[in-house]
């Protein structure tokens, strides 16, 4: 099919920014088409509109509201009768990053075939519903791309489709009252239909989520970004490895650069890490460091036990060059302490020892003794270190807390080259440290502990708006990490006092500290920078063990696959003390969902039963008086 295009494309962001993989995909569309229709939904920064005008011809700012297909529904009637000039009209948004492959190939096959209308790729019917868990799902095109042609868009039953379109408050709305009925809605009516790249042929009820590296193979310009940032379990059940789909979109040329640009500010970072594969196991084997371009490095060391100097300089030692040394500790009798230590020994670049006030110990050492280096750009990397005990833990679990976190860091020559190369191929790389912690703790499940309300605050005070994790947050436990300080800047750029980490009393979970610990891959990601975890070959082998026991004991008594399980456990709620009352909860929380509250009230103490059960749990009542109370009028 020759003759005009018109290409609507959508975009949300919640900064009203516009990252850096929609210019690139709406340069490709521009050679394709006549027109560029950009509808906002929402605001749009200066930056934003910076990036829009070179490829489009018009942009539309609207308000957020019934997501992109009510923006397509307001892109048409603001065009009007000017879409008479048109022979085609694609329907698109910015759900996904492209073109991985060329454009032209596809937009010239199915230029060739005599349809209505025609998209990227479709869903399979599907019955139940999944969403509504009834019902049938009708085979559909998926809105992200719908092409439709003059005979179709120009005919009253287009016109009526959109007038009579439906309120749509929830993404369910959306899928259910459009995107779901579209296709069914125009065949019913004559029109035919047709796709790019059919599900069918991939055996998959949605290729685009569950075979998105087949399509790129078969020659699908765009990879949707909902692989890589769907519910970490669903894709696992589904062997659904995102980290290989990346790896083939850059094989074939895609910037993955800019897609983890997007997916860093707009995707729970632990879901990124599972979902896009951000864990690497090195070897002690230098491999790909290019020496011939070092990065200038800062090794920051927040040193409470001097005796651990000589140690801490050793892993500072396996860092491939020169490095300067900024060592922060409490007292004036530690510092000359370390000095001495320090000039036993050959330096590779500076060495300077700060005292420091010891409230927020590593965590106030690092943003307030150390401000000023983080801040004045000398330096592309910074490693944050502090001397780590934990004697509180007891000596096993201690050791093991510090041997995690150094190994997993700074293990080796070879190690630690291997992980500066990481920064060397992917210059969005925010930060790197060790995996989370969990031989010894019960970390699992409750990495907020009680920091989460404070966190969500203070993340609001520094502006980063990047969704939060649901469970526990990817947060470098130990404090350890490696990074580039562009990416630390939200947390370095506020001018932190000693006296706002409240003294060595307010050094537990829910204090400034804990809370900070928290949020230096989410200060990161708000900048667009991710993060990956590494680990040594020797410690995965033993945390690997340690893990598939442990959750093949905890999955023996629920059925199904993870997601299945996981979703079980979490409709089922909190376990408590296996009390009556804990299991009598969980029962109406999975049958009678929405009575809990109701049904438990009845045994509040000022009410007949609640004093029915306060005489039963004392000592003096029996049975039989116990039952006369209940049969009392």
């Amino acid at each position: 099919m020759g003759g005009r295009r018109l290409v609507v494309y959508v975009v949300f962001d919640r900064r009203g920014d516009v990252d850096d993989y929609i210019p690139l995909a709406l340069a490709g569309l521009r050679e394709h088409a006549a027109r560029v229709l950009v509808v906002v939904n929402g605001k749009l920064t200066d930056q934003g509109r910076a990036a829009l005008e070179p490829v489009s011809d018009e942009i539309l700012v609207r308000d957020n509201e019934g997501f992109d297909i009510w923006a397509h529904k307001a892109a048409l009637e603001h065009v009007g009768d000017a879409l008479a000039k048109f022979d085609e009209v694609l329907l698109t948004n910015d759900t996904w990053f492209g073109p991985v492959r060329p454009y032209g190939p596809v937009f010239e096959r199915m230029g060739e075939r005599a349809v209505h209308f025609w998209g990227m790729t479709d869903h399979a019917r599907e019955e139940p519903n999944p969403f509504t868990g009834k019902g049938v799902l009708p085979y559909h095109l998926q809105s992200f791309w719908i092409a439709v042609r003059r005979e179709m868009f120009l005919s009253e039953q287009w016109a009526s489709y959109w007038r009579e379109l439906p309120e749509m408050p929830s993404y369910f709305d959306a899928v259910l009252k459009h995107e779901a009925m579209f296709t069914e809605h125009f065949t019913d009516r004559g029109y035919t239909a047709d796709v790019a790249y059919p599900s069918a042929d991939t055996g998959f009820d949605d290729a685009s989520l569950f075979d998105a590296g087949g399509l790129i193979d078969a020659g699908c310009p765009v990879l949707r970004r909902r692989p890589f940032g769907e519910w970490p379990p669903y894709l696992d059940r589904h062997s659904v490895i995102g980290r290989w789909t990346l790896a083939k979109a850059a094989r074939h040329g895609y910037p993955v650069a800019l897609a983890m640009q997007n997916l860093a500010r707009n995707v729970p970072p632990r879901d990124l890490n599972a979902d896009a594969g951000l864990f690497d196991v090195l070897t002690d084997v230098a491999g790909s460091y290019d020496a011939a371009n070092p990065f200038r490095i800062v090794v920051t060391a927040h040193i409470f036990y001097e005796e651990m100097t000589g140690e801490m300089v050793d892993l500072a030692d396996t860092l491939p060059g020169a490095y300067d040394l900024v060592v922060t500790t409490p007292t004036s009798e530690k510092a000359d302490a370390i000095r001495g230590l320090l000039a036993e020994r050959p330096a590779r670049g500076s060495v300077e020892v700060r005292v420091v006030t010891n409230d927020g110990r590593d965590q106030s050492a690092f943003l307030i003794g150390c401000r000023d280096i983080l801040l004045d750009h000398r330096y592309d990397l910074v490693v944050k270190l502090h001397s780590k005990k934990t004697p509180q833990d007891g000596f096993n679990v201690g050791r093991h807390f510090k041997e995690q976190q150094f190994d997993n860091l700074l293990a080796s020559p070879g190690y630690t080259s291997n992980l500066l190369a990481l920064f060397q191929k992917e210059p969005g790389l925010g930060l790197v440290y060790p995996p989370m912690i969990h031989i010894g703790y019960p970390s699992m499940g409750r990495g907020w502990w009680s920091n989460r309300p404070g966190f969500e605050k203070l993340a609001a005070e520094l502006g980063i708006r990047v969704p939060l994790d649901d469970i526990s947050p990817l947060a470098p436990y130990g404090s350890m990490y490696i990074a580039r300080p562009e990416a630390l800047r939200p947390l370095v750029q506020r001018e932190w006092r000693y006296e706002d980490f409240g003294g060595a009393e307010a050094y537990r979970d829910g204090g400034l500290a804990h809370i900070l610990e928290r949020m230096p891959s989410y200060a990161a990601a708000e900048l667009g920078y991710h993060t990956r975890t590494a680990s040594t070959t020797e410690y995965v082998s033993i945390s690997h063990t340690a893990f598939e026991f442990n959750f093949d004991e905890l999955s023996a008594t629920t059925p199904g696959y993870s997601y299945e399980q996981i979703r079980f456990i979490r409709r089922a709620g909190y376990v408590g003390q296996g009390r009556a009352r804990d299991f009598l909860r969980m029962y109406l929380r999975l049958n009678h969902p929405g009575a809990e509250g109701r049904i438990l009230g009845a045994f509040e103490p000022e009410r007949p039963l609640g004093r029915w059960a306060r005489r039963l749990r004392h000592p003096r009542t029996t049975i039989a008086n116990a039952l006369a109370f209940r049969r009392r009028p």
